[in-house]
């Protein structure tokens, strides 16, 4: 699927020299220095995974229309697709680690589904911190002397500093069974429906492809995510609609058409359905200046 923005900034993972392995460590200075016209603060959409922490200091964050105040504790992740942008990160300190979508294979249910930012308790944070540093060192090395290169234990570094960082997952009171295969069936049907959001509309075209009925999708969704297979399916293309509304000057029946949408009727009536408001008084209040809302 193409993604083209007119006002959001497409940005490409470029590793710095030596880094060929798919993932960097920075750090917030880091990020000042190399941006000296203050690019950060306009939307982007890497084409990559961004994971920050914050040691110290305060700013401020927007991904997906949601705002976020960073304090020393706050994780970011930002996913390949997000829109996002550093409204105020002048103040923050701590590692940027940014890496390929497929260098770290495997992401459980609870992964896929954590939030764009959250808090890390006193305990947790230095813990955290440590697992950067080591991951940074590793990452250095391996870039000065090939010999010490490798991308294994890079990506094991990398899962042990995502496993220390995530959010807790809410306990389930059901007991799971045996041999139960609901987060594999989740991770089949959310790289589904972000490869074809566009084109299937429907849970019956996912469970066809995937070879599941839809209740199975249904109660793997639920599990995985905490609502059925077609509110999350919903959820996806209605972000996604969001961001074209907001972000490009295509009008409504553009948006229709790239989504997937016979008319711009169609299209309405979901929007509608979905927020309670029209998607040009959407774009009127959330759009960029130029967009055009017919």
């Amino acid at each position: 699927m193409k993604n083209g923005h007119d006002a959001v900034r497409q940005l490409r993972y470029l590793p710095a020299v030596g880094s060929a392995h798919g993932v960097e460590v920075l750090d917030f200075a880091a990020l000042r220095r190399m941006d000296a016209r203050r690019l950060r603060m306009l939307p982007q959409r890497p084409d990559f995974h961004v994971l920050a922490l914050i040691a110290s200091g305060t700013g401020d964050h927007e991904a997906d229309f949601r705002d976020y105040r960073l304090t020393e504790g706050s994780v970011v992740w930002i996913r390949p697709g997000m829109v996002h942008r550093w409204r105020d990160v002048d103040c923050c300190d701590g590692p940027l680690i940014l890496f390929r979508p497929g260098f770290l294979a495997g992401f459980t249910a609870a992964q896929a589904t954590a939030p764009a930012c959250w808090q890390l308790d006193e305990q947790r944070l230095p813990l955290a911190l440590s697992a950067a540093e080591h991951l940074g060192r590793e990452q250095v090395a391996s870039a000065r002397d090939p010999r010490l290169a490798s991308a294994a234990l890079l990506a094991h570094l990398l899962a042990a500093l995502l496993l220390r960082v995530l959010p807790e997952a809410p306990a389930r009171t059901e007991t799971v069974p045996p041999g139960d295969r609901s987060a594999d069936v989740f991770r089949a049907y959310r790289a589904a429906v972000e490869e074809h959001f566009t084109e299937w509309h429907h849970v019956a075209d996912y469970a066809g492809a995937l070879g599941y009925d839809v209740r199975t999708l249904t109660r793997a969704t639920r599990a995985g995510a905490g609502t059925g297979a077609k509110a999350f399916l919903d959820q996806r293309l209605l972000l996604e609609a969001k961001r074209l509304l907001a972000h490009t000057g295509l009008p409504v029946t553009g948006c229709a058409r790239r989504l997937g949408f016979r008319d711009a009727g169609n299209f309405s009536t979901f929007f509608r359905r979905q927020t309670g408001t029209p998607p040009a008084t959407w774009r009127a209040a959330y759009g960029t200046d130029d967009a055009s809302g017919t």
